[in-house]
Parts: C-alpha cells; structure tokens; sequence
C-alpha cells in the first residue's frame, strides 16, 4: 500500500511538474580557476536542487583571510562595482579582471522554504600577469678563454616567467650537447633565474643577444645587444711591458749620470769640510756702512 501511494505522488509530482527537494545544493564546474589579466572571467554557481522561488544570493571575496562582499542586497559592490554582474541564477561575472582579484570567492545561496535551507560553495581564482620587458645585462666585450654571465630579470609576471635567450635572432638550446650547431658551446642556460653563463668564451659565441620572459599570459624581451670575444694579444701586451722596461732604466741611468756629476751635493765642499769666507786682515776693522758716523777704531801712535 505505501508503494503504491508513493508511486501514485511521483506520477501526480511529474503531471505538475514539481519534483519535491531534498533542499539547496550548489555545484560549481570548476573550483580553481585561471584567468589572463584584462580579460573576462566567468565564476560558477550552480543551484542543482532547491524548492524556494526567490533564493538569497550572495557572493564574497575572501583576501588574506578577510571577507568583503562582492554581491550583496542584488547589487554587485565593493572594488567590482563597476567590473562585475550576475549571470542568472547565480554565476559570477568579472569583466576585466585585475592582479588584485586574485582571490578565493564564495557563493551563498539561502532559500528558506527548503529542508536545507542554506549552501554554500567556494572558488578560487588566480590571475595571470604578462611579464614586462626584462632587465637585459650583456657584457660589451670578453676574452676568449675567460668566463662570462649574462643576466635576465622581470618580477611582473604571475606566475613567475620562465627565460629564453637568443643569438643573432636563433634561440640557444638549453642543452647545448643537443644540438651539433652548439655542441662546442660551454654555456648553461637557468630558465627560473634569467642567468645565462659561459664556462670558457670562445670566438664562436660573439653575437647579439637578447633574452625573452614568458608564462601563460604572454611573453616579453628586451632589445639585443652586441657582445665581442677578442683574442689575448700577447705581442701587445710585451711590447707594453718592453716599453715599460725601457722607460724604468732610461730613468734609472739618468739618475746614476746626475748623481756622479754631484748634482744631488749639499753645500759643502769636496774635502766634506764647510766652506769658510776669507777673514778679514788682522788689526784692521772696517767703518760701517754709514760715513757721516766715521770713526777712529785704533789710535795713532806718534
């Protein structure tokens, strides 16, 4: 009997086109979602079940632990105002997202007349940012032989860029054992870093390099730049330090010349005794400069 009445509620629920609810249940498509920053962003909630006509709906932004309101009282609010709408019945709609979205996000559907009359659902969302153009640091100049590092830096970009470098418009493998073009090459490439390094130049690798930064939104390089290798000239640098030499003793010579010639003696003479100026005649005593003051400085004898 009580199949039979069972039965007979579902044939007369299926005429009338009500099927009785258990109470409000959400579900989204995807709970961790990814979008390119400036572009539009669709978030899910889906009501899969619920029996009241005008559900509560309402959507929060979850940062750094604090909650804020994103859609409340049917109107979008908070830093979405102007960038956000509800997709009906309860979907969530950014129209250009920014960095500072990145978010979890929470929809809350409250419907009273149900068994269960509340759900929620939660959704987090991470934007990508386009890397900006890299700070490129390439040498003018390196000695074959010698070791080198080239550098490639931007911290714009989320998630972090991974980097490319170029030579003369051909990108370096990063393995250069994979490839015969570059299988003499010393270099390393650290695709997280930016750094490319040169364990031993060689004549080979002089060029124009440039360095590319990229993730999932986009990439971005910066202008190339001309490194030479130059070999050590050694008859140049023995001429340098001939010439040096040849300075050092001309001095040298110059010195001793002068030397011997007493052109460094003090003033005394060759005996080393010091110069004396004749003395006077004894008993005689000069006037002073001053001949209106003449005076007698011995007597007359008679």
């Amino acid at each position: 009997m009580a199949l039979q009445r069972l039965t007979a509620l579902f044939i007369l629920y299926s005429i009338l086109g009500y099927i009785p609810s258990r109470g409000v249940i959400l579900r989204t498509t995807d709970k961790t979602v990814w979008a390119n920053e400036f572009e539009p962003i669709e978030l899910t909630c889906l009501i899969e079940s619920i029996s009241t006509n005008n559900p509560r709906i309402e959507w929060k932004k979850i940062k750094n632990g604090v909650p804020s309101y994103v859609y409340f009282q049917n109107q979008i609010s908070g830093d979405l105002e102007h960038r956000a709408q509800l997709i009906q019945p309860a979907n969530l709609l950014i129209l250009n997202t920014s960095r500072a979205d990145t978010a979890e996000y929470r929809c809350e559907v409250a419907a009273i007349d149900d068994h269960k009359h509340f759900d929620e659902i939660l959704i987090s969302l991470a934007v990508r940012v386009k890397p900006v153009v890299p700070r490129c640091s390439v040498p003018v100049a390196v000695t074959v032989g010698t070791s080198s590092e080239l550098r490639c830096l931007e911290n714009e970009g989320f998630p972090a860029s991974q980097y490319r470098w170029f030579r003369n418009n051909e990108e370096l493998p990063q393995d250069p054992k994979s490839s015969p073009k570059f299988i003499n090459s010393t270099y390393s490439i650290n695709a997280d870093t930016g750094g490319l390094k040169f364990r031993r130049m060689r004549k080979e690798d002089a060029g124009e390099y440039f360095c590319q930064a990229k993730n999932e939104a986009g990439h971005a390089q910066c202008p190339a730049q001309l490194m030479d290798v130059y070999d050590v000239d050694i008859v140049g640098i023995f001429l340098k330090v001939l010439a040096a030499l040849a300075g050092f003793t001309i001095v040298m010579v110059g010195v001793y010349h002068a030397h011997k010639h007493g052109c460094f003696s003090s003033g005394k003479d060759h005996t080393g005794t010091n110069y004396k100026s004749p003395a006077a005649d004894d008993g005689v005593e000069y006037a002073e400069a001053d001949e209106g003051h003449f005076r007698h400085k011995s007597s007359f004898i008679i």
